[in-house]
């Protein structure tokens, strides 16, 4: 197969991403047909390509609500086809890949663009991988304005047929603005594609976690005027140590955001207190990466409480109970009086806690990675995900991937991102500010699961003597755990080799 065999692409799922995926594509030179199991996705892509997609390109996408006709377009099952899935994870693409079996052919090759799990990627590869069809993993970061305009990707699987698509996908990639490179690398075999991306939302998710905590102490605590946070979140998103940090960036434009009609008011101050995204299962990643920290023994407790977090607001009715019982003082932020050279230098370790913050949640996905591409045996290289973050991601923190991009490149393969010096350097510069916020805002009543998280994880991962030698006695005492003595040095990762028996059973 050629790299320049393909000129056509077919876009499964017409939802949001499928049908910005398929502007792009036809901006780009390809021929796009769109298919969708649902007639009225593609009834509305009328409305969608006559809005978001110069008049020029229309000839150059055509819509489908017949498997058939949408094969045909492509060439049917006595041509290669290059498809793109842009499906909920799970059980709708495997339907869809039952459904549309007939069709395929030796020389197609699937790029699964859903966020799914990495184990059900690896599964259909070695479904369709004696059938001569390669099925790629290939996480689409960015959201729906990035699928528009170019997407941070992550694929991985079959060597020969992601070549193949590579110099594609280099088009169609996010730019790096410094570089000019494409946020596209081959991340490896197998279903690793899918893993990083999941990790990508990982930790996202706590790093909206650390941006709304943030949000509440400056808007509940210290009462400032939304359309004056918008103008402090857009100084932190423009220099220092948030430049570019794309949620910082897009906190200034939400809190700017009024209403175009009627009385002046804020968008914001009308959208609930919930996030039901990981509680209704309509998103599995945030899921999968706490559990996946888990299993696998990483510490992530920045992004596992920015999860519990939002598990704990999706069910509101079943929180304002909670209130009822427990009393509204419980948990309302409280307002302050502050001076105005407080107010300042508060604001100012709130930058730097913000920044140390996100940095954790950094380390903790990075550090999963690593320890996954160690079990699986993919030799993922982490400076190849701080490359492909630098643009069209939710997670583009320019200061951040500056900081650990030339360390990893440097180091090579790394299993614990806190072991390297540029990184110690910068928390130990900013976490005094992270714990004089975090201990303010306890003052205050503010909500902080992942601030405080953070400020715990650097606390306990630093500990030279930590209280769990109190907790391996007690597990000794009750369930004869067995311990290691002091005296024999560090120790490993395995069971210790001396018992004392605390009480005669």
């Amino acid at each position: 197969m050629s790299q320049h065999s393909f000129t056509k692409i077919g876009v499964i799922g017409a939802g949001s991403m499928g049908s910005n995926m398929a502007m792009l594509f036809a901006e780009n030179d390809m021929d796009v047909s769109v298919f969708d199991t649902k007639p009225e996705n593609i009834d509305n892509l009328t409305t969608v390509f006559r809005d978001g997609l110069d008049a020029k390109y229309h000839t150059r996408i055509a819509s489908f609500k017949e498997y058939r006709l949408f094969m045909e377009s492509l060439g049917g099952a006595s041509v290669p086809k290059l498809l793109v899935l842009s499906i909920p994870h799970g059980s709708p693409a495997d339907e869809v890949l039952k459904d549309a079996r007939p069709w395929l052919t030796r020389g197609d090759v699937i790029l699964d663009g859903g966020n799914e799990w990495y184990e059900n990627a690896q599964r259909r590869q070695k479904t369709l991988q004696p059938q001569g069809i390669s099925y790629l993993s290939m996480g689409v970061s960015g959201g729906y304005q990035s699928a528009r305009h170019g997407p941070s990707i992550s694929p991985s699987g079959d060597k020969t047929a992601l070549d193949a698509v590579m110099p594609l996908l280099e088009r169609f990639a996010a730019k790096d603005p410094k570089t000019g490179l494409s946020c596209v690398v081959n991340m490896g075999p197998a279903g690793c594609g899918h893993y990083v991306k999941m990790v990508h939302n990982g930790i996202e998710q706590g790093i909206l976690g650390i941006v709304s905590e943030a949000w509440e102490l400056m808007y509940k605590c210290l009462h400032i005027k939304l359309d004056d946070i918008a103008m402090i979140f857009n100084k932190w998103g423009s220099e220092g140590e948030l430049k570019r940090n794309f949620l910082i960036n897009i906190g200034a434009d939400i809190c700017g955001r009024h209403h175009p009609e009627g009385p002046p008011s804020h968008v914001l101050n009308e959208v609930q207190d919930k996030v039901v995204q990981d509680a209704d299962d309509s998103e599995g990643t945030g899921v999968w990466s706490v559990m996946e920290a888990a299993r696998r023994h990483v510490s992530a407790p920045t992004i596992s409480s920015a999860h519990f977090f939002r598990i704990a607001s999706a069910d509101r009715s079943q929180r304002l109970c909670v209130v009822e019982n427990l009393g509204q003082d419980l948990g309302a932020a409280r307002k302050q009086q502050v001076d105005d050279g407080f107010r300042d230098n508060f604001l100012e370790d709130l930058r730097l806690a913000v920044y140390c913050a996100c940095l954790a949640s950094f380390v903790q996905g990075l550090n999963l990675i690593a320890r996954a591409s160690e079990d699986e045996g993919w030799e993922v290289g982490l400076a190849n995900c701080i490359r492909i973050w630098r643009e069209g991601c939710i997670i583009r923190s320019e200061y951040i991937a500056d900081l650990l991009q030339p360390v990893l490149e440097r180091e090579g393969k790394i299993m614990n991102v806190l072991t390297l010096k540029p990184v110690g350097d910068e928390i130990r510069r900013t976490f005094p500010a992270l714990k004089r916020v975090v201990a303010t805002a306890l003052e205050w009543n503010a909500h902080i699961p992942t601030l405080s998280a953070s400020l715990e994880y650097y606390k306990y991962c630093a500990g030279i003597h930590l209280p769990s030698q109190f907790m391996e006695a007690e597990l000794d005492y009750f369930g004869a755990h067995s311990y290691d003595k002091k005296s024999e040095g560090p120790g490993e990762v395995k069971k210790g080799k001396h018992h004392f028996e605390w009480k005669p059973a």
